[in-house]
């Protein structure tokens, strides 16, 4: 469309550096269009704190929060969780989020009659991609403006003088200026001083970590906890009945407490470069581990080493924005008939940033005590001479014939 054609637009908004200072640069450059801010509730919790406000103070005509946590959670934190995916060490926190996200704005969209869709991603990031192949996929034809493609803006120093001359709060200075997304799975934190490889992150100082502590000032003692799946789902933690929701922010309470699910990783963006990153994911990164100790018993070998290759790819399409594709939904279907005997409890001891497994069960538990004992049982251990016959028969031909080659 004609810049002149667009009379109204939806801005996916967190009331961050970037989407701040797009509402007035969208009424700047789009002939002073009516702006809608729109913002996902996928659990930022204190972010959303005096958005409203802000938003139209700012130049929007109105915002719109959207609750999408439960959806967030059960549609597709739990669906990537039971497939076991993880890009690169990264649990994917920013990455489902997204086309969560980006589907409310298109139903905002078209409620408003919105002649486009604005989102505040950078032309480096994967962001970009995640948002816009979400609204691709329910609104084929709508179109999209990202700023970051378009603006003079070259760094988040000039974004922070756009918004000082345009009297525009910011909850960060030029001193605090991580680039962060938070929500209930994770935190996440970009640029400034870990930029350069060789810093270590500051993970004591006051302020940089929210969702918990460090190892190391995390407590003496350990806290033990214990989940409860249903068909790979998480039911019930250390015997109470929780929605997956609740038992997340519970884990993220306990687990933060005990400096849990922090690490510090160069990725690779989709879109070609490395980028490094701190994740703070303390909840998260418990589940997964007792999911995977719940699937070690529970899986036989061939169905879960299938799984865990295929985990790889779920991974890689959820990172790359690909979540409404038919793959994803078919890797999904793949991953939810192997869940099916993937109920029991896990427990796990928390000490100092370590989850240490400390018991498993389940009524469907491949794991046969009476067969693996190293006591007296019924296995019949002549029963191996043969497999080992049978099983290097491959080895014993080819030996046989260097061996005959070798003596010509």
């Amino acid at each position: 469309m004609d810049k002149k054609d667009i009379k109204k637009v939806v801005l996916a908004y967190s009331g961050g550096l970037d989407t701040s200072i797009i509402i007035p640069w969208l009424k700047e450059n789009y002939n002073n269009c009516e702006v809608i801010a729109v913002s996902g509730n996928v659990g930022q919790a204190d972010e959303l704190e005096g958005l409203e406000e802000k938003a139209i103070k700012t130049g929007a005509s109105k915002l719109y929060i959207l609750d999408l946590t439960d959806e967030y959670v059960d549609e597709y934190i739990i669906p990537t969780m039971k497939a076991g995916a993880i890009y690169e060490d990264y649990l994917l926190g920013t990455s489902h989020a997204r086309p969560c996200i980006a589907k409310g704005l298109v139903e905002i969209a078209k409620k408003e009659n919105a002649d486009a869709i604005c989102h505040g991603c950078t032309g480096k990031g994967n962001d970009q991609v995640r948002f816009e192949l979400a609204i691709k996929h329910f609104a084929l034809n709508m179109p999209i403006i990202a700023p970051w493609r378009e603006w003079s803006i070259k760094s988040r120093d000039e974004e922070i003088d756009y918004a000082e001359k345009h009297n525009i709060p910011l909850k960060i200075n030029r001193e605090t200026n991580y680039s962060k997304d938070k929500n209930l799975w994770h935190l996440s934190h970009e640029g400034m001083d870990l930029e350069d490889t060789k810093n270590e992150p500051l993970y004591e100082k006051k302020g940089f970590l929210e969702m918990g502590v460090s190892p190391i000032s995390a407590p003496d003692k350990p806290t033990y906890v214990t989940l409860e799946f249903e068909s790979g789902i998480p039911v019930a933690l250390d015997g109470v009945k929780m929605s997956a929701k609740d038992i997340i922010l519970k884990l993220n309470e306990l687990g933060g407490k005990n400096g849990i699910g922090i690490i510090d990783i160069v990725e690779n963006r989709l879109v070609g470069m490395k980028c490094r990153g701190v994740y703070e994911t303390p909840g998260g990164t418990i589940l997964y581990r007792a999911h995977e100790a719940l699937e070690s018993i529970c899986l036989d070998k061939l169905t879960l080493h299938e799984k865990q290759r295929l985990s790889i790819t779920f991974a890689e399409l959820v990172y790359n924005g690909q979540w409404f594709t038919p793959l994803r939904e078919a890797l999904s279907a793949f991953v939810d008939s192997t869940q099916k005997n993937v109920t029991g409890w896990v427990k796990l001891k928390l000490y100092k940033g370590n989850i240490i497994k400390a018991g498993v069960d389940s009524k469907y538990s491949l794991y046969s005590e009476d067969i693996a004992t190293f006591g007296e049982s019924d296995y019949d251990q002549t029963d191996s001479r043969g497999f080992i016959n049978l099983y290097g028969l491959p080895i014993k031909v080819s030996a046989l014939v260097d061996e005959k080659n070798k003596n010509k």
